[in-house]
């Protein structure tokens, strides 16, 4: 009843909810990201969310597109904007995630939704962190977000699976904005953001 029904419904109302009352700072991060971006403010890339069915994640964009003298990307760190740090510490870069969320393809607790391209490394467990919507925040979030192993990160992903019900969402709920407000465990030890998944 809750993870079919009330889940769905609460997620709808609270990210509308949210959408209008941080509609102030959207705007304002928009038009920011706006200026330092050079006209790019949002970053829309192909994730799978639930059954692997593939959305557009929508997040604001805290790195720019420099390039070096041979024309490839500057690494993360090189690209991170000084309102990028500070959008990307707040979790801010995570708002307009609610549309997402709004338009059913994602949640307000469930795993995060990883890259297409680590869809064929996952072993037979991890693969089970599909099997309910992503989460613009979640279990592995307040445990350890980007500062824990991959293999850790992903047994809490189905864990949550496993465990999910109103409780631990609510958990969840509150040690997110503990998490936020303490700005910890944003990225890996000397990491700008998390390394990439090799597989198990």
């Amino acid at each position: 009843m809750y993870k079919k029904f009330i889940k769905t419904f609460f997620d709808f109302l609270i990210a509308l909810l949210l959408l209008i009352l941080l509609s102030p700072f959207f705007i304002l991060i928009t038009l920011a990201l706006f200026i330092a971006n050079r006209g790019t403010p949002f970053f829309l890339q192909h994730r799978p969310g639930k059954n692997d069915k593939i959305f557009t994640i929508i997040k604001f964009k805290t790195m720019n597109d420099k390039k070096d003298a041979t024309g490839n990307l500057l690494s993360d760190a090189d690209r991170l904007t000084k309102i990028g740090v500070f959008i990307r510490k707040t979790s801010l870069d995570e708002i307009p995630q609610l549309l997402n969320v709004v338009n059913g393809d994602m949640s307000i607790i469930g795993p995060r939704p990883l890259l297409v391209e680590y869809l064929p490394l996952y072993n037979q467990t991890q693969k089970r962190r599909h099997q309910v919507k992503p989460g613009i925040t979640g279990w592995a979030q307040v445990n350890g977000r980007n500062a824990i192993s991959w293999d850790d990160k992903l047994k809490l992903d189905v864990y949550y699976v496993e465990k999910q019900n109103f409780l631990l969402d609510l958990k969840i709920i509150l040690l997110t904005i503990k998490k936020v407000f303490f700005y910890k465990e944003i990225s890996q030890q000397g990491q700008a953001t998390t390394t990439k998944f090799e597989g198990s």
